[in-house]
Order: C-alpha cells, then structure tokens, then sequence
C-alpha cells in the first residue's frame, strides 16, 4: 500500500523523487526504492521524516511501538502524520507520537491501480491546507471520502478495506463454476471478470439499486430465477453481511489491544 501511495504521488507530480524520503530499516529495500523511484530513504525514521510536510505512517500494526519510540515529540508543530495502519485509532497515534496533527485512513487494495477506495478522518489540529494535500494524495490512488466521525473507519475496514477479498473469492468461485459446467478455465475467467467489471459499472454510471439491475437480468421461471434461488437458499446474502460484520467486530477488537 506505501508502493502504491508512492507511486500514485509522483505519477501525478503532487511531489518529485527528491521531494520524498522513505524510512526503512532493510538496507535491499532502501535500494529498491531509491532505484525505482529516485526517492530518498534512510534506516532512521526520525530523519526521513524531517522537514516532510505529511509523514505516512504505512507499517504493521506490531511496528507502532517501535515508530513510537523513534518519532515521539520529534514532529513539528507544522507537521501532520497520516497513518494506513489497520486497528490504530486517532488517540493512540496522537499519544504514541506525542503530536496533534493527525489523520487517519482506511485505504484497500485495488489502490494498487488507482482504483482504491480510501475513507479518512482527521483531528481538529489539521488545517483545511493540509486536509487539501491528504485529499490530492488520496485521490492519486482512486476515491476518497471523508467523514468527521472516527467509528466509520472500522466499519470502512470490514467493508471497502476487507472486500476485495470476498470479491476475489466470488471471482474465484464464478470462474471455478464455469468450470465445472464444461467452459475452458480461459473462457470462464475472461467470462466471470468481465460480468463482475461491467456490472459494477451498471451499477456506477446508472445509479440504479442493485436490486432494481437485478431483477432486469431475472426472468419468470428463467434460468437466472434458478440460479437465485440456490444462493438464498444456501443463505448467501445473510453470510455476506455476516462475513462484514465479524470483520467489523475484528476491527474494533484490534483496536481495543
């Protein structure tokens, strides 16, 4: 995600090789970066982050601790941290790094492309120039929301942040079934891709409900009919929302340690 974040940055020209220093502890990676990319980067974080407008926290959750120690009280005032860090909330990041100025987002994988969906927050402390920069930063990488109310990220995390998985394993599972039918596994991926990117895009580009596109495609005693039927019996619709929630419930556990 910090590739992705980076990459997105100086494809847009928000900042220029020179312009970023990346703080990274594995000498091979420090490499690769400066190679790739033409950024700076050093073993110490506290000096990567000097004279840095915004310092992305982009870490485990297990490193926190160790961030902590090397940038508490080390920020200036001018300064504000943005953190990708699954489970950290808005008062560990101010207590741990012992500065105001911080915001935190939940970003997801197809950021990767630039089609991620990023929701974000930020304490008062942030200015409305800086909440500009987190925005353009943001949107290098897909769309952004902001909310004013830190609980959503949480929700944001069962939902955008851990979808993808379960839109991969409904890929999967949409392609293996084609399979099993007879198709070539070729066929049914060029298939199954296809029908899940344009559907998505009818849902986008009409603005219609789902359930309004989904009942255009079900025909009265027809084969889609069928097919719905086995996946409400089978409870899916109810797993999926069970799927979300348990992931929530994660997220706030997480939180909590």
């Amino acid at each position: 995600m910090a590739e992705a974040i980076l990459r997105g940055v100086l494809d847009a020209r928000l900042a220029g090789g020179g312009d970023v220093c990346v703080g990274e502890p594995r000498a091979e990676r420090r490499e690769y970066l400066t190679q790739q990319f033409g950024v700076r980067s050093d073993q110490d974080n506290q000096v990567a982050a000097q004279g840095a407008d915004l310092v992305v926290l982009a870490i485990k959750p297990q490193d926190l601790p160790s961030v902590f120690k090397q940038l508490h009280q080390k920020l200036d005032p001018g300064q504000t941290a943005l953190s990708i860090v699954a489970g950290a909330k808005m008062s560990t990041l101010t207590q741990g790094l012992g500065h105001p100025s911080i915001v935190r987002v939940m970003p997801n994988t197809p950021a990767q492309i630039g089609e991620g969906m990023s929701l974000w927050t930020c304490s008062e402390q942030v200015d409305e120039n800086k909440r500009d920069l987190v925005r353009s930063v943001l949107a290098t990488v897909g769309r952004e929301l902001y909310v004013d109310d830190e609980k959503y990220l949480d929700m944001a995390t069962a939902l955008s942040a851990s979808g993808p998985a379960y839109v991969f394993l409904f890929i999967e599972a949409l392609i293996d079934a084609g399979v099993y039918v007879g198709l070539p596994r070729d066929m049914a991926t060029t298939l199954a891709l296809q029908t899940v990117y344009g559907s998505t895009k009818l849902v986008m580009e009409t603005g219609q409900h789902p359930a309004q596109l989904k009942d255009m495609v079900v025909s009265p005693g027809g084969t889609t009919a069928e097919g719905l039927q086995v996946l409400e019996r089978a409870g899916v619709p109810a797993a999926i929302v069970d799927a979300v929630n348990a992931a929530y419930q994660k997220s706030i556990q997480l939180g909590q340690q």
